[in-house]
């Protein structure tokens, strides 16, 4: 089965350039804008990874990490910030969030991480 993606963000062209760039590397993708949609995604598809905004309208990144982990204890997630905020990041590594990445961020930094995480698997 082929490994897929969640992209949390509530930028648009940030949520674009990720979904392109993970669709070329031969994953399946999902977006969402907002908490409430990506814990819905999750719910009903199971994604392999999960690529999470920490300021986000209505739930934040952490809000979102919790709920995640409680349904499934596995997903792995990495985190992305503008904020650099320290003691969010802490506390998102002591949830289970696998790394973190500032905005902006390098893109084959993230896609190194990514693959290292769930590498690209076809069928």
């Amino acid at each position: 089965m082929k490994q897929s993606i969640l992209i949390v963000d509530d930028q648009f062209g940030i949520r674009l350039l990720l979904q392109e760039v993970f669709k070329k590397d031969g994953y399946k993708t999902y977006t969402a804008e907002n908490g409430k949609q990506a814990l819905e995604i999750a719910k009903k598809n199971k994604p392999s990874l999960v690529l999470l905004d920490f300021k986000l309208p209505g739930m934040d990144g952490i809000e979102i990490l919790k709920r995640l982990k409680e349904m499934d204890s596995e997903i792995k997630v990495i985190m992305m910030t503008a904020y650099g905020e320290l003691d969010m990041i802490q506390e998102a590594i002591d949830l289970g969030a696998i790394t973190y990445y500032s905005k902006p961020f390098d893109i084959d930094e993230v896609r190194n991480a990514v693959k290292k995480y769930v590498p690209v698997t076809t069928s």
